[in-house]
């Protein structure tokens, strides 16, 4: 089974982006060895991000793909994304630019629900040393607009995590294991919807 991780590189005032950390270190844990992982650093641009993520679903039709974002208001937080939102996209990427028409797919639904059951997941797991949250708005920057694309072109088989920023105490190796632990149960529940 082909699972595929993103995380972002450097934009603003992180040059560098714990979300990247964080997938680089899943990536040296893995995920057990039914799991064939992949991993990409996704730009802070709004095309390139829709690019990469077109080219994972046509070209690699993975099981399922989770992105993982900086969320840089949440000191300690793990906050697990159910949806993408289509439009509303006011703020310019790390180059300048802002999608056409401010959303990601021009005909598209307003908002595309994860085939992953976030609150499942979240009342199910615990990670020691940070607090999980639910959240129904990834939003409206480079991350919701990976997320809806990703949901869109991969029929909800999509999930995005936002980590924290780096600190003494949320390192890449602490990010990495909490992903390990919150991925799992993300693809146990996966193969429970294919039964």
């Amino acid at each position: 089974h082909l699972s595929f991780f993103s995380g972002f590189g450097p934009f603003r005032q992180y040059l560098v982006n714990s979300s990247w950390e964080a997938v680089k270190e899943l990536s040296k844990r893995g995920l057990g060895e039914n799991i064939d992982l992949r991993i990409m650093e996704l730009p802070v641009v709004y095309q390139k991000a829709k690019e990469q993520v077109c080219k994972i679903w046509t070209t690699l039709q993975p099981l399922l793909t989770v992105h993982v974002g900086l969320a840089s208001s949440a000191t300690v937080l793990i906050i697990l994304e159910q949806c993408g939102k289509n439009k509303g996209y006011q703020e310019r990427d790390a180059c300048g630019f802002l999608p056409e028409g401010a959303c990601c797919v021009l005909d598209g639904p307003e908002k595309i629900e994860s085939t992953i059951n976030m609150k499942t997941l979240w009342k199910n797991i615990s990670v020691e040393g940070t607090d999980i949250i639910l959240s129904r708005d990834a939003g409206r920057y480079i991350c919701d607009y990976t997320y809806y694309t990703s949901l869109y072109y991969g029929n909800g088989r999509a999930a995005f995590i936002h980590v924290p920023p780096l600190s003494e105490s949320v390192t890449a190796e602490f990010l990495g294991k909490a992903l390990q632990t919150i991925i799992l149960a993300m693809l146990e529940q996966c193969g429970e919807q294919r039964e």
